[in-house]
């Protein structure tokens, strides 16, 4: 187990691959949908809420920046013409069901539900990237993704308490973001045309 401390490590690692992004976005060397982020920016930063709730501590940074960082491509991606608000199907359910989620924690107010309604947000929203990660991934930057994996694999090393409250984000996030990772990167979808 490391020190919890090691969080802000990650913290600064996610930043740090956060930046290209940032700026591809800006520059409009990838597309990413508004709608996805918004939500990833939303379902996170609730998370931090009722991990605080929780008593969870400084591995809370990770569900604050996990949504503080997509809130600044959200923005950014206003300066980006090739960014889309173009919602299909997919983007309706999703988001609908990532909506529902938000708004069935909002009603039950326990943190536990909370955390786990999030996740399901952030995973329902999150659907159309790794579906677009997979079937093109030239419009999107692994980078990002690489250092949120390994930023939420330094913050489950942290935890010494493995209970619901403190697991259940890290663990999701680097999931995630190493399966959108490994997708852009090797260009997976690429493969099995």
């Amino acid at each position: 187990m490391l020190n919890p401390n090691f969080v802000v490590v990650g913290a600064f690692i996610f930043i740090f691959g956060s930046i290209g992004y940032f700026v591809e976005t800006i520059q409009g060397k990838v597309k990413p949908n508004k709608v996805t982020w918004f939500i990833w920016a939303l379902a996170p930063l609730i998370t931090f809420f009722a991990e605080i709730k929780q008593g969870v501590g400084i591995q809370s940074l990770l569900p604050f920046m996990v949504g503080f960082i997509p809130f600044a491509v959200f923005l950014a991606s206003f300066v980006n013409k090739k960014a889309y608000w173009k919602i299909g199907y997919l983007d309706l359910a999703c988001g609908s069901l990532a909506l529902t989620g938000l708004v069935l924690w909002q009603i039950t107010k326990v943190g536990n539900i909370a955390i786990a309604l999030s996740i399901l947000s952030d995973l329902l929203a999150g659907l159309p990237t790794v579906i677009k990660s997979y079937r093109e991934p030239e419009t999107e930057n692994y980078v990002l993704y690489l250092t949120n994996a390994i930023f939420a694999g330094i913050t489950l090393l942290t935890i010494k308490v493995w209970s619901f409250e403190q697991f259940a984000f890290p663990l999701y996030i680097f999931l995630i973001a190493l399966i959108i990772a490994i997708l852009i990167k090797f260009k997976i979808g690429k493969l099995f045309k």
